[in-house]
């Protein structure tokens, strides 16, 4: 029978410590592939067909291109940002239509195409046909906000910003540990980063944690971001053995502390809407509402 190979240097080795949850944890295939790829690749026959022309149509062709590679660049960003809609149960539309934008520059840039190589009737039906494919293709931008019924949109401001500062730092971590050349490391640091965001997603679930989570947010990551880059730079040099070994020492210490705090976060929750259900009951039972089943 096949068995699954081991040793001090796999990924589940004896180098690779802390909890067992991984960067890939709830992890969703990208809508940004080789779809979006083929945006930006499509485009480059227009260059020879603008230089076996003369001034005029070669500038036609030439603006095309460069409508079509915006257009590619648009959606692509677009499908980014819808991802980071769809990873949150309370989020904001984004604040530009980017795939819509991108469906109406692939129609423009096509018509321009007919233009220079056909007619107005041609760039017509290219116009239409393009921007029509590409949105039935990568489909609309969310339109509305998700989850934001009730929710003091002054405190979610407050946390979309702390979030977005705190996402630097993870990704500040993430560029670091790479000039240490170490894929093990690399994967620590990810689960780390797995961690983190759970702590995220609780805050942004709930905004009045913030308050009692800001300095794990700020000080404590931008401490670990720090940290980081020394210790890369450090074992990229010499690959002192006692520095990895504080290193990953740090980051259990920190996996732990971010786990506690986000459980913790849970548990208040769990109280507070206990507590409110108590109340409500008390009052039903005031006005003489009770259930005597």
């Amino acid at each position: 029978m096949a068995q699954r190979f081991g040793g001090k240097f796999s990924p589940d080795g004896a180098s690779n410590t802390g909890s067992p949850k991984g960067g890939f944890q709830n992890a969703k295939r990208s809508k940004v592939g080789f779809r979006v790829n083929l945006l930006f690749l499509a485009p480059l026959p227009l260059i020879w067909k603008a230089f076996s022309s003369e001034p005029l149509v070669m500038a036609q062709y030439l603006v095309a291109l460069g409508l079509l590679m915006l257009a590619g660049w648009l959606t692509r960003e677009g499908l980014i940002a819808q991802e980071a809609y769809e990873a949150r149960k309370v989020a904001r539309r984004p604040a530009m239509p980017r795939k819509l934008a991108g469906s109406v520059l692939t129609g423009a840039g096509l018509a321009l195409v007919g233009i220079a190589g056909h007619g107005i009737i041609e760039a017509v039906i290219f116009a239409g046909l393009g921007a029509v494919l590409h949105s039935f293709a990568f489909g609309l931008d969310p339109m509305r906000d998700k989850g934001m019924e009730g929710v003091d949109t002054f405190q979610t401001d407050r946390v979309a910003r702390a979030v977005e500062e705190a996402e630097k730092h993870l990704t500040a971590m993430k560029d670091s540990i790479l000039r240490a050349g170490d894929r093990a490391l690399e994967r620590r640091v990810a689960q780390f980063g797995t961690t983190a965001r759970d702590l995220f997603r609780t805050i942004e679930d709930d905004p009045r944690d913030l308050s009692s989570a800001r300095k794990y947010l700020s000080v404590y990551l931008k401490g670990a971001r720090d940290a980081t880059a020394k210790f890369a730079d450090i074992y990229a040099r010499n690959q002192d053995a006692q520095a990895r070994a504080d290193f990953e020492a740090l980051l259990d210490d920190l996996e732990q502390n971010f786990a506690a705090r986000t459980q913790k976060l849970l548990l208040n929750d769990h109280s507070d809407l206990t507590v409110e259900i108590d109340v409500l009951r008390e009052r039903l039972q005031r006005e003489g509402i009770r259930n005597d089943a």
